[in-house]
């Protein structure tokens, strides 16, 4: 396996770019809760021992890294949030395109280019190169894939609190058996992906639609949604 590094960055540098950005996301592949895309302007002489793919780390090492990341006055960072109505509405992939735009517009500095995990993103303002595997291999996407999953994780964990039925805090709402069980006893609740299997099977069809009635009148009556520490559909969070 090929060591977590700079090696893309280097290349752009070698160009005479030296802004770069590592653009990452949380939560595609869930039944519920948000998308959250998270990029990271790392300093050059940038080094961190423990830094690789969020998903190699345990939440401990998540949250010390996530920490020392954001508190650092020379790395730039941004997250960009999509709600679940919204991933419903534009699908899961434009869903993750708009959260990785929003992540963007969220920093006080913008890059000249940016490093994006996996597939190329469009339309997207800035130069790109799409490296599959990218979390493992750059670190500038490593730091990116910590933010955006910590900062997920603490939303889930939230909404935990608001609906404890679910153990959202265990799973983070994606498909466990444990999910899955909890999901068949109470049926979905608001923030569950009603375009996602099995949440889209008809036994939940009635469910669905009460959820939604509930949601609609939510987002009439109350503008920004109150959804835990972010706004309805899309949230910033600047650079420190």
């Amino acid at each position: 396996m090929r060591r977590c590094g700079f090696r893309f960055e280097k290349k752009l540098r070698a160009g005479g770019i030296t802004r770069i950005g590592g653009i990452d996301e949380a939560g595609r592949g869930a039944l519920a809760g948000p998308v959250v895309a998270a990029i990271a302007i790392l300093p050059e002489r940038f080094r961190h021992k423990k830094l690789r793919d969020s998903k190699q780390l345990s939440p401990d090492v998540r949250e010390e890294i996530y920490v020392e990341i954001t508190s650092r006055g020379d790395v730039f960072w941004g997250v960009g949030v999509v709600d679940s109505l919204e991933i419903d509405e534009l699908n899961i992939l434009r869903a993750t395109h708009k959260a990785m735009r929003a992540a963007l517009a969220a920093l006080g500095e913008q890059p000249e280019h940016v490093l994006i995990d996996g597939l190329a993103v469009h339309p997207f303002p800035l130069p790109q190169t799409a490296i599959v595997d990218g979390d493992c291999l750059s670190l500038s996407i490593a730091a990116a894939s910590v933010i955006a999953k910590v900062t997920r994780d603490r939303i889930m964990r939230e909404f935990c609190a608001q609906y404890p039925e679910y153990c959202f805090s265990q799973h983070k709402g994606y498909g466990t058996e444990l999910h899955v069980v909890k999901l068949h006893a109470h049926g979905p609740c608001p923030i569950h992906r009603r375009s996602f299997e099995p949440v889209a099977q008809p036994l939940f069809a009635f469910a669905r639609l009460q959820e939604r009635d509930k949601m609609n009148r939510i987002k009439e009556a109350v503008a920004p949604m109150p959804a835990p520490s972010v706004p309805h559909s899309v949230h910033s969070v600047n650079s420190v």
